[in-house]
């Protein structure tokens, strides 16, 4: 062996055994979680509350389920960040007779560097910290805005500003008393802008934001317009607010399908409000009460949540919990056959086991 080539091997092994200064660093999160849920009513059994809801005689249902058990990676890189996350809620794959298998779905997926983000994540109209820590997946989300969705962001310290996947989703005009039929979605060229202004401090903090939509389905142009208010308040010890207010034509922004961007040709205007306080019984030991509520004034539809919980950490990272409440639907509906007037409510019980990895 030459002096050439034992140069060029001391080289190459010097340089895969030293650190770089740009190299990447791992970081992996989620957690496991377990749950038995309870529910007893006149709406259909759902494993966590969204928007949605049918109606049905009174019935009573047991469910135990670990499938919204989560996983996480985080890489970094200088000033280059990339976040993925799956968790498997919702897989149509999964059932009870033999195995309970479910899909992975994907939550996030986004790269952010220095002020610009791009990718899916939670869109800008959405503050997580006012989130209310519930064993409920997601909590009151008839109040909240609770959407996932790619994105390209810039930020700053207080400002957001955002253009974000335009999709519109409602029914089609119509002048006969026919089912509802969906909206084409083909039209949708122009992306959702969402401009938000963020302040913190030891007291907390809070976000406001306004959302400008062009919709388009069937050459049938229609501007919307909405705003959304979330802050999370300390009060006393380690005792929290939060609260999320919001107005205008939000459509699927809020209430996970407690309201659609157009009805029968016409925008929805949406109402929706999202509250909760979290008190701390010891070091360990906490409880929240919540409740969310949507009305719309197209369709007439009203959704509302109301729970209250107890958690305590058996560990750092093990902690159990148990949550009561009660979901109701009362939609006045008209004389249309797709928006019928229905009345119903379920409470229900859920106890659960989350350990964070």
């Amino acid at each position: 062996m030459n002096i050439k080539t034992t140069l060029s091997l001391s080289l190459l092994l010097t340089y895969l055994t030293t650190p770089s200064a740009l190299a990447t660093e791992y970081e992996m999160g989620g957690f496991l979680k377990a749950n038995a849920r309870y529910v007893d009513g006149t709406i259909a059994f759902q494993p966590s509350w969204n928007g949605d809801g049918t109606i049905q005689e009174e019935a009573k249902r047991t469910q135990f389920g670990a499938q919204e058990s989560r996983f996480n990676i985080k890489l970094t890189e200088g000033d280059v960040i990339g976040f993925a996350e799956i968790d498997f809620v919702g897989s149509s794959q999964g059932n009870p007779v033999i195995s309970n298998s479910y899909s992975p779905r994907l939550r996030h997926a986004m790269i952010q560097y220095r002020e610009f983000t791009a990718g899916q994540t939670w869109s800008t109209l959405v503050n997580t910290t006012t989130f209310a820590e519930t064993a409920d997946l997601g909590g009151p989300l008839v109040g909240q805005a609770m959407v996932r969705q790619a994105l390209l962001r810039y930020q700053t310290a207080h400002w957001q500003i955002a253009l974000e996947n335009p999709y519109t989703y409602g029914t089609q005009p119509s002048d006969t008393q026919e089912q509802k039929s969906w909206i084409d979605t083909d039209n949708d060229y122009i992306p959702d802008a969402i401009v938000r202004y963020d302040r913190q401090g030891a007291w907390g903090n809070l976000s406001l934001s306004g959302l400008v939509r062009y919709l388009d389905p069937g050459d049938t142009a229609q501007l919307g317009v909405g705003a959304s208010f979330a802050t999370k308040i300390n009060t006393f010890g380690r005792d929290d607010l939060r609260l999320q207010l919001h107005y205008g034509n939000l459509g699927r922004y809020v209430g996970t399908d407690a309201a659609r961007d157009i009805i029968r040709g016409e925008i929805e205007t949406t109402s929706s409000a999202m509250f909760a306080y979290r008190h701390f019984w010891g070091e360990t030991t906490r409880s929240s009460i919540f409740y969310g509520h949507t009305r719309t004034e197209v369709e007439q539809t009203e959704r509302a949540h109301f729970g209250v919980n107890l958690f305590t950490n058996l560990t750092p990272a093990l902690n159990v919990g148990v949550e009561v409440g009660r979901y109701r639907i009362d939609d006045k509906g008209d004389s249309w056959p797709d928006m019928p007037e229905q009345t119903g409510q379920s409470n229900y019980a859920q106890f659960t086991l989350q350990f964070h990895i």
